[in-house]
């Protein structure tokens, strides 16, 4: 059992498994939450940019392509966090947020 759980991270299919489960989240995020589905979408994208790069890593990829995937994420990140910001002020002064 000790091997087949060494073997799932060393091989990078446990990554596989959150990705899955990620994927799971995101489609069910389309599906019930209205309006501020894009918000909810788009704070998962940090995260998936993220398990890519671990994903990467154990797998053997090169460094680009792990560096291409953290570079992704710090991006995707900064895009969720002026969202969130933004709404957060245009709620603070009564204006509709966008």
């Amino acid at each position: 059992m000790t091997e087949l759980v060494a073997g799932a991270f060393t091989s990078g299919r446990a990554v596989d498994l959150v990705l899955a489960v990620l994927a799971l989240e995101a489609l069910l995020l389309l599906a019930f939450a209205g309006r501020r589905r894009a918000d909810l979408l788009l704070a998962l994208l940090p995260g998936l940019f993220l398990l890519l790069a671990v994903r990467a890593a154990l797998a053997g990829a090169g460094w680009q392509v792990v560096a291409a995937c953290l570079a992704a994420a710090l991006p995707a990140h900064l895009a969720d966090l002026w969202r969130r910001l933004r709404r957060a002020a245009a709620e603070g002064s009564g204006r509709r947020p966008a």
